[in-house]
């Protein structure tokens, strides 16, 4: 046995760790690049134009869940 070389097994959970932290790095870069644009844009004033509206998600395109029929096929039937 001496002889024999073993691989060695990957630490995963270092490597997790190390990738939550980038993750959560990468998750406060953009949490504070927004919150930048959003206080240059309230210091710079609004750019929307006096009486037009900015559409909302009414779409009359998209069906609501009270369009959706009652029986939904995924629900299993006893």
């Amino acid at each position: 046995m001496k002889g024999r070389s073993v691989a060695k097994k990957p630490n995963y959970s270092f490597e997790k760790r190390q990738k939550d932290l980038a993750k959560k790095k990468k998750k406060e870069e953009k949490l504070k690049k927004k919150q930048e644009r959003k206080a240059a844009g309230e210091t710079a004033g609004d750019d929307q134009v006096e009486g037009e509206e900015v559409d909302s998600d009414d779409d009359d395109d998209e069906p609501s869940d009270a369009d959706s029929p009652s029986g939904d096929a995924s629900s299993p039937v006893d």
